[in-house]
């Protein structure tokens, strides 16, 4: 049996959204991103292979609240 290879990167967001988030790759392929949008005080998940396993969307939500900060961003307390 194949072991599965996962990757994982951090990415920040400032054109369409204004945010950070985590996308989750499996063997190369983008299967789930979760980001926080600090404009829209959002978090959201985007899946992107069919048939994730609840054991694995449990991984992809844990890896976001250890990378990213739970806390939104407040612009207007930085003017």
């Amino acid at each position: 049996m194949k072991e599965n290879k996962d990757r994982v990167i951090i990415a920040s967001d400032v054109n369409e959204r204004d945010g950070i988030g985590v996308e989750i790759y499996r063997n190369d392929e983008l299967i789930v991103e979760i980001f926080r949008d600090d404009t829209e005080r959002t978090r959201k998940i985007q899946i992107f292979k069919e048939n994730i396993s609840l054991e694995l969307m449990e991984k992809c939500i844990q890896t976001f609240k250890k990378e990213i900060p739970w806390e939104f961003i407040d612009y207007e307390e930085d003017n």
